[in-house]
């Protein structure tokens, strides 16, 4: 059973949210809260009582605490897995990356208005992130999407492009980069992008990540690193010293036009119930790319980009796993190692290496 400790201020979000997490066996809600001040008395009367929550839905603009503080005071002490609830502005999208940055494993997002009816709608999308974050590892909470989308029909990267010819792409010299990464990949990716180097290989992401967020994020990222680091648009080229982000709700494929690459942003279906989805950017990198590309997955939930980077791989391209030791969820890697995609499992404190070593 999965215990879930609710914190925000609104008392229609703290009625929806119970009642829909409460109806999904496996579930159950301890205690639903308006404020972080309120949350810490219930956090120790149910520590008393030897019933620590296993996720906490946090909101972050509340009275007498906010969010962000709340979240550091609790990874400080005792590291517990952390879904945050924001609203789908601005300046909530960037208030959610510093909560993510501080060790919130996702984000659910929520408009100011009509927010009963969007939670109900999006019911799955709740679940799903309280599921995600059940699995995440709180050692790596404290060191360090939109919760995945979910879709009735899973569908695999044959709905969005056909797979890779065994020998799509002799070798050049041109180098490219393929990232895909879920539940803790923005703080894997806030640890991993600031320390390569300008020169470093064109890189393509996919990050899964409400779509309002990804923006936010990529201009996060591009203060904190030597390279570029911005949201996708369709036909931006991949080239050295800069790292491109999937959208939001949108798949992202790497096309190569004579001696260049570029990115190729596309609506359709979900693919292993994700929109953007690393199966797809690493199925578009085997056609595009072959043995001219590093296919490298981390931290996640799920088994998104497992069958893409063993198709890189058939088709010359070298790939590498996050190892387990340093994954928030060691999900995404490991599906990627049972199907045999994965050349080398490596920390994700030497990854950077791997990548420089492409120029």
């Amino acid at each position: 059973m999965i215990k879930v400790l609710i914190v925000d201020d609104s008392a229609v979000v703290r009625q929806v949210m119970t009642e829909v997490l409460s109806a999904e066996p496996g579930i159950s809600v301890l205690a639903a809260v308006g404020d972080p001040v309120a949350a810490t008395h219930r956090l120790q009367q149910l520590q008393g009582a030897g019933s620590w929550p296993d996720v906490i839905m946090l909101d972050v603009e509340m009275p007498r605490m906010d969010g962000i503080t709340f979240l550091k005071k609790l990874m400080s002490e005792r590291p517990t897995p952390v879904v945050m609830c924001s609203t789908l502005t601005e300046r909530g999208a960037q208030t959610t990356l510093e909560a993510l940055a501080a060790g919130a494993v996702s984000a659910v997002a929520k408009p100011k208005l009509g927010v009963k009816q969007f939670l109900l709608d999006g019911s799955n999308d709740l679940v799903s992130a309280v599921k995600a974050a059940s699995r995440a590892n709180p050692r790596r909470l404290a060191a360090a999407t939109r919760p995945p989308l979910v879709a009735r029909e899973k569908h695999s990267a044959d709905v969005i492009l056909a797979a890779a010819s065994p020998t799509a792409m002799i070798r050049t010299t041109e180098r490219v980069v393929a990232i895909g990464t879920s539940t803790g990949g923005t703080q894997a990716l806030e640890e991993l992008l600031p320390r390569l180097p300008r020169v470093s290989p064109g890189i393509v992401i996919v990050q899964h990540m409400p779509a309002d967020f990804t923006a936010a994020f990529a201009s996060r990222l591009d203060g904190l690193c030597e390279i570029e680091v911005k949201e996708a648009k369709n036909g931006d080229r991949v080239v050295p010293g800069r790292a491109l982000i999937a959208p939001g709700g949108r798949h992202m494929l790497l096309k190569r036009s004579g001696a260049q690459y570029l990115v190729e942003v596309v609506d359709g279906p979900l693919v292993n119930r994700h929109r953007p989805s690393v199966d797809v950017l690493f199925r578009s990198a085997a056609k595009s790319a072959g043995a001219n590309a590093l296919g490298i997955i981390l931290t996640g939930m799920g088994d998104d980009g497992a069958r893409g980077l063993l198709e890189m791989r058939t088709a010359g391209a070298r790939t590498i796993a996050q190892d387990e030791a340093t994954c928030v969820v060691y999900g995404m890697p490991k599906e990627a190692v049972k199907h045999g995609a994965v050349e080398r499992s490596l920390p994700l404190g030497v990854i950077d290496r791997e990548i420089t070593q492409q120029i």
